[in-house]
């Protein structure tokens, strides 16, 4: 799983919910470094929040969707604004979901549930 987000404690937090699921994780910073990490078979899902340097999460959605073995990994948002209009830039830009910053860790798990389980959309592509 790649976890991108540019705040160091969203880092930490996101990070040890995520091994504490048993689940491997690398951290990106911005969507530049999240780009720079893909390779195909290596992430199963992406974490991505939305505003950060160099590049942001919309940007970086779009990007990651251009490339074949990225199509249908599941990408989902981590936004502090869950506005119905942010909602519809994530899914517009090819995110699958989003989830509400601070992250609820039963929302978190429940989120890698539906996402990570066998038949989900990308489960196992990647």
């Amino acid at each position: 799983m790649l976890l991108v987000e540019d705040n160091p404690v969203n880092q930490l937090l996101c990070e040890e919910l995520i091994t504490d699921a048993g689940l491997q994780v690398e951290v990106a910073a911005d969507g530049q470094q999240a780009l720079d990490r893909l390779q195909p078979g290596r992430h199963a899902l992406i974490l991505m929040d939305m505003q950060m340097p160099v590049m942001d999460g919309l940007t970086a959605t779009r990007r990651i969707r251009e490339q074949p073995a990225y199509r249908h990994v599941p990408i989902i948002a981590l936004t502090a604004n869950a506005l119905g209009e942010d909602r519809d830039a994530c899914l517009q830009s090819g995110m699958d979901g989003y989830l509400a910053k601070p992250i609820e860790p039963d929302a978190l798990y429940a989120m890698l549930l539906q996402w990570l389980q066998p038949g989900a959309r990308g489960a196992g592509q990647a």
